[in-house]
């Protein structure tokens, strides 16, 4: 492992809501942004029985997503990943500069 900071969170608490899972299952999710980190490269978690890898984890700012960034995270586009996050967070607003976690990960 290389210098990545402790968990904050457990793996299996990764990806949780029943869209994303199914997402995942399907390979149309292969990232998901989190203020903390909940796994380290090289770790294994399962969806609903099927196996996960975490292939990378980099700390990004919100600011750097992309429309493809949104599809990996299994939404049609950025728009629509902003809208569900200010949706999911009242009173929230969309921050630029907030610094997240993007775990990537694979199907094995």
């Amino acid at each position: 492992m290389t210098d990545y900071p402790e968990k904050t969170c457990k793996i299996d608490r990764l990806v949780r809501h029943p869209k994303l899972v199914a997402a995942a299952i399907a390979g149309q999710k292969t990232q998901q942004r989190r203020d903390g980190v909940y796994g380290w490269p090289g770790e294994t978690f399962e969806l609903d029985g099927v196996a996960f890898e975490i292939t990378g984890l980099e700390r990004k700012t919100l600011a750097d997503m992309s429309d493809d960034d949104a599809r990996a995270e299994g939404y049609p586009d950025l728009e629509a990943y902003k809208q569900l996050i200010l949706k999911m967070h009242p009173g929230m607003t969309w921050n630029g500069n907030a610094k997240v976690w993007v775990h990537h990960f694979k199907r094995e």
